[in-house]
This record gives structure tokens, C-alpha cells and sequence, in this order.
């Protein structure tokens, strides 16, 4: 039996300037977000985030359902990009250190294989949080420290002992990020090791190739760890360092995914070149 039916986000910021503030600013990455998957999907074949209608609202409420909803969906989505960028780098090892077998280890079966084992471990990672939080009981009081629903800050609230659970979370949340982290050094470590042979112009390429990849990588991973890693505490910094995997990373997406990619842009540009000229006909 729980007493508490909402919770209330204490926000960002308690200031409402530096709120209106953040909303201006998250309100362009917001849109950077929008544009460069919106150009992913014409090319392939509306969304009011709650922290943005928060920034303006006077209170910042949230109902049990739709936090353990958000909970579930935000470590969802979080675990299939933890697991698609170690993908990525295992495609870019292949790519640069076997590029005559590449064809042949990264077939498209492999391929689809990858995608759904990235799936398939994002959903089980979140079905195993979210069942971590959805029975434990909250008693009151009810205000998350938070902009969003997240395991730390929900624990801090629950009337009953989480010590258990919080070294579950680290191990479900923390280690499988600093193993991952781990992986992807390493990746990246053989293909510096195996560049460093080739001529200037193949380690700009390779670089380049992988440098966006790296920094996204950076911006992701390193907040995750600064949160997960430690045991069920939560400071003020959280909110900051959530920023970085909600939305600073996810903007760079498209880059790493699509706009670095010489075909993707080939097409892109063909696709608008192609519309233009039926446009001017």
C-alpha cells in the first residue's frame, strides 16, 4: 500500500530566472535534437518533453504511474544507446583493423544480430530497475530532488530500508556503464595501436572517423559513472551531470550516426537535390 498517489520535482533550479534561462537553452538543443532526427528519418524512409513544460510551470508534478513509466522508458532508451555505441566501436575496429575482412564479419545478419542483442539487454536492464523501485512503499514525503524520475532520488523517498537495493543498482546500473566504458577504451586503444603503422592521410581518416564517435562517447559515459557508480546517495551535481546523457549527447546523435557518414550524406544530398529539381519543374 503506498500513501503517496504524485510526486513533486523540486526542478533544475529553484531560481525562476535561471529556469526561464535553461529553458531558452535546452529550447535550442531541443530543436538541434528534433531537426537532425527529423532528418534521419526522411532520409531513411511531436514530442514536449517534461522538462521543458516544467521550466515554465509553478508546479512541477508528476503521478506514480507516469514516473514509474518514465523510469522505465529513460533507462530503456539509455541501455540500447549504452549498448548501439559499443556496437558502433566494435564496427569501427572491424573497419580499421581488418578492413579486408570487413564485409564478412559485419554482414547484415551480424548486423541485425547486434541490434537486437542491444534491445534485447537495454529492455532487461530496464525491466530489472524499474522492478527494483515499483514495489517499494512511499509513505511520504513526496518531492523528488530531480527534473525526471530516476532510481536515486525515488530510494531517498521510500519508506524502508534500500541498502539492498541500492547495491543492485549499482551492479544492474554502475558496473554494466564502467564495463562498457571499459570495452569501448579498449576498442578504441587497439585502434590507435594499429593506426599508428599507416600512412598520415589513413590516420586522419581513422581519426576522424572515430572522433565524434569518442566524444560522444565521453559526454555519455562519464556522467553515468559519476551517478551509478557510487553507492544510493544523490547530490545537487546530479542534476548537472544528468544533462549531459538527456541532452547534450542525444544532440550529437545525428552527427555520429548519419551526418559523419560519406553515404548517408551522399543520399541526403542526392534525396533534397532530387526534390529541388522536381520542385523547380
Amino acid at each position: 500500500m503506498n500513501n503517496v498517489t504524485v510526486f513533486i520535482l523540486s526542478g533544475l533550479s529553484q531560481n525562476k530566472s535561471i529556469e526561464i534561462l535553461c529553458f531558452v537553452l535546452f529550447l535550442f538543443c531541443y530543436i538541434a535534437i528534433w531537426v537532425g532526427n527529423l532528418l534521419i528519418m526522411i532520409s531513411i524512409t511531436c514530442m514536449t518533453p517534461k522538462l521543458m513544460t516544467d521550466l515554465l510551470a509553478e508546479r512541477k508534478t508528476i503521478s506514480y504511474s507516469n514516473c514509474m513509466t518514465q523510469l522505465f522508458t529513460t533507462h530503456l532508451f539509455g541501455g540500447i544507446e549504452v549498448f548501439i555505441l559499443t556496437g558502433m566501436a566494435y564496427d569501427r575496429y572491424v573497419a580499421i583493423c581488418k578492413p579486408l575482412h570487413y564485409t564478412v564479419i559485419m554482414s547484415r545478419q551480424r548486423c541485425h544480430a547486434i541490434v537486437t542483442a542491444c534491445c534485447t539487454g537495454a529492455l532487461i536492464h530496464s525491466a530489472s530497475q524499474s522492478l527494483l523501485t515499483v514495489f517499494l512503499p512511499f509513505c511520504g514525503p513526496n518531492e523528488i530532488d530531480h527534473y525526471f524520475c530516476d532510481v536515486y532520488p525515488l530510494l531517498k523517498l521510500a519508506c524502508t530500508d534500500t541498502y539492498r537495493i541500492g547495491l543492485l543498482v549499482i551492479v544492474n546500473s554502475g558496473l554494466i556503464a564502467l564495463m562498457t566504458f571499459v570495452i569501448l577504451m579498449v576498442s578504441y586503444f587497439l585502434i590507435l595501436y594499429t593506426i599508428r603503422a599507416y600512412p598520415a592521410e589513413s590516420r586522419t581518416k581513422a581519426l576522424s572517423t572515430c572522433s565524434s564517435h569518442v566524444t560522444v562517447v565521453v559526454l555519455f559515459f562519464v556522467p553515468i559513472l559519476f551517478i551509478y557508480i557510487r553507492p544510493a546517495t544523490t547530490f545537487p551535481e546530479d542534476k548537472v551531470f544528468a544533462l549531459f546523457y538527456t541532452i547534450i549527447a542525444p544532440m550529437f546523435n545525428p552527427l555520429i550516426y548519419t551526418l559523419r557518414n560519406m553515404e548517408m550524406k551522399n543520399a541526403m544530398r542526392k534525396m533534397w537535390c532530387h526534390n529541388l529539381f522536381l520542385e523547380g519543374k
